[in-house]
């Protein structure tokens, strides 16, 4: 009996990716399907990055395929491939950079900006072209983070160049004023300052530019909000009571601006002591699956209170960089493959397809 490529499709349609919890061929990643006999091809094109993974993913969908009666030869070609999703309507989109992902906290103190440059990190190792915004003018922890130094380039004496560390892009204000220099500057300062750092910036064909927010929901994070063409946010918050209320907060003003929430990382959610190993809840337990349920939103992932990762960040090489095969850096490939995957879910952009009309008199 003959194998069609119907028989290929409902096989395929039975096997969920774990990244993105659908099936290949609802998620259209199965594609160019090509039967010669009883020899099969497919390409899956995963519209997120998955480096680390391929080689499970290509496993997964050829076992799949075995299950086919009479099927011989199975050739699986796997692949990532990053477009550009929709923003706010009306929103300046940012050239040379398909998506923006902001990450923000209601508060202050929870690991925002730690967890922001663990995930571009993250997204860089799967295989993604990454840069990374401080948005934090007040208290840039960017530059330090990477363990970067210096002053960024400008060719033209208008726009300027990224700085480099660890195969990702970075902008900081902190690049461009002392370290002990106080920021004592009204919102609107703030705000400009922000558009410059980010429309001024040659970024270089990225396909996501992660901005570290400053913590809040104050008028700063709402100009933002409306005026930076996010394409979808992450809140990150602790198990205690105290930043779940605030964390609510935040994912509010991003529901009311209409930007779309990718996910929740739950920070410091159990501490494990290094002398004895004894595993604690000390900031309380199950609060981010709670805060997930209550707005039907996803937990992209949980971190354990650990030394290692403030002492990485603080030394200018975080987790993700220095020990690549921990299990930590693992969480944060990990949630950086679950935000990209619901990115890769969102409407696309499509203001590129359309021309632009030019009216002359004639």
């Amino acid at each position: 009996m003959a194998i069609s490529e119907l028989d290929v499709q409902n096989t395929l349609k039975t096997l969920v990716d774990p990244n993105t919890d659908a099936d290949f061929v609802s998620s259209k990643s199965a594609k160019n399907i090509q039967i010669n006999g009883s020899d099969v091809s497919v390409d899956i094109v995963l519209g997120y990055p998955a480096k680390s993974v391929l080689a499970e993913l290509k496993a997964l969908v050829e076992n799949k395929l075995a299950t086919i009666a009479g099927i011989g030869k199975i050739t699986v070609n796997i692949g990532s491939r990053i477009v550009p999703h929709s923003a706010q309507r009306g929103v300046p989109l940012i050239p040379n950079v398909k998506n923006i992902i902001a990450v923000a906290s209601g508060k202050g103190g929870v690991g925002k900006s730690t967890t922001a440059v663990n995930i571009a990190l993250a997204l860089a190792e799967e295989g993604a072209n990454v840069g990374i915004l401080d948005a934090d003018i007040y208290g840039p922890s960017q530059p330090q983070m990477l363990g970067i130094s210096g002053r960024p380039d400008s060719a033209d004496g208008k726009s300027i160049e990224p700085m480099q560390a660890h195969g990702i892009q970075a902008m900081s204000i902190g690049f461009l004023v002392d370290v002990d220099t106080p920021m004592v500057w009204r919102g609107p300062m703030v705000t400009g300052a922000l558009e410059q750092l980010l429309r001024d910036t040659r970024w270089k064909d990225l396909d996501y530019l992660i901005i570290d927010l400053p913590p809040g929901t104050g008028d700063i994070q709402l100009t933002l909000s409306q005026k930076v063409p996010v394409t979808g946010a992450i809140i990150v918050t602790t198990p205690q009571d105290i930043a779940l209320l605030d964390a609510r907060k935040g994912l509010k003003m991003f529901e009311k601006v209409g930007i779309p929430i990718l996910g929740i990382v739950e920070n410091m959610s159990t501490h494990i002591c290094s002398k004895c190993g004894h595993e604690e809840h000390i900031f309380g337990a199950g609060g981010g699956e709670a805060m997930c349920k209550d707005y039907n939103v996803d937990l992209l992932g949980s971190l354990p209170l650990d030394i290692k990762i403030r002492e990485q960040s603080d030394g200018g090489k975080p987790t993700v960089i220095s020990e690549p095969n921990s299990q930590i850096a693992g969480i944060y490939k990990q949630i950086a493959r679950k935000t990209a995957s619901k990115l890769s879910q969102l409407a696309l952009d499509h203001s590129s397809k359309f021309p632009n009309i030019v009216i002359q008199n004639t």
